[in-house]
């Protein structure tokens, strides 16, 4: 397995494509960055195309919860980096997306508020001060708080490593943008949570006990909250990561906006953010 994940790993600068959120700011690191708004555009509904395909056909949602054109779009489209998987004909695949948000959020920001243990009496206090924890050691260590979601992948390539490198390469993300403590809602049923496990992702816990699994009507699946720390990835895949950290460097990166900035303008401007270390 790791042999092949090192085949797709050498590929990834033909076969990943990065899409930046509105406003973003753009590490000086990448090299490869185009602005257009109607290449993001499309790459957007292409992704929200296959995505739907996958969801409807996994019966996941219902094709009236579908765009009249099939497209599934959320809210967190605009607001996300998304990573997108293509084949050799340049059809995306695979996607996921990842929203970072300021460690001053709460749980009132986070689409993990529309989950049904936070609206389950004997859950509800134990997830809001499970995230608050999390929020506040990303506040302490000066890092981000992220949410990682829309998880697809074709059934074609559901027997491949492609899966397993889009969730190593948002790992490589996150190191890159600075890094983050987040969690991520894990489909139980297509071994999601248990690869995301794997790479180091665990239960999101409060006071010692573990959120449990749930199912969610909305996506007719069985569910984990998981979470991870960008810096403390498993030790058997950090080597892989480290490596797609600097080969995304040369991966497409497609913005929409001029408005986005570059690491470098971030540290000069007079407004900026802080600049997280890696």
């Amino acid at each position: 397995m790791l042999k092949l994940l090192e085949r797709n790993i050498a590929s990834i600068e033909r076969r990943l494509v990065l899409l930046a959120p509105s406003h973003a700011t753009i590490p000086e690191t990448f090299t490869n960055v185009t602005i257009s708004s109607q290449r993001h555009a499309q790459l957007v509904r292409d992704m929200q195309s296959v995505r739907g395909a996958i969801y409807l056909n996994e019966g996941n949602v219902k094709e009236d919860e579908l765009s009249a054109d099939g497209l599934h779009q959320t809210p967190e489209d605009q607001k996300s980096w998304h990573l997108l998987w293509t084949d050799s004909s340049g059809q995306v695949s695979s996607c996921a997306w990842y929203l970072e948000h300021e460690n001053s959020t709460s749980i009132q920001n986070l689409r993990l508020r529309n989950c049904p243990l936070a609206n389950a009496e004997e859950w509800r206090q134990k997830l809001q001060g499970a995230v608050e924890l999390e929020i506040a050691r990303a506040r302490r260590d000066g890092l981000r708080y992220a949410e990682v979601g829309g998880w697809a992948v074709s059934r074609a390539r559901r027997c491949t490593s492609e899966g397993l490198v889009l969730a190593l390469a948002a790992y490589g993300l996150c190191r890159m943008l600075g890094g983050a403590l987040g969690v991520t809602t894990a489909n139980v049923t297509h071994a999601s949570s248990s690869i995301l496990r794997r790479l180091g992702g665990s239960y999101l816990e409060f006071d010692g006990t573990p959120m449990p699994a749930y199912f969610d009507p909305h996506y007719n699946t069985q569910i984990e909250l998981l979470r991870f720390d960008s810096r403390r990835p498993s030790a058997k895949y950090l080597g892989l990561i480290d490596t797609l950290k600097s080969r995304l460097a040369h991966v497409p990166v497609v913005a929409a906006s001029s408005e986005v900035r570059t690491f470098q303008d971030d540290v000069f401007a007079a407004s900026a953010e802080p600049v997280f270390a890696t």
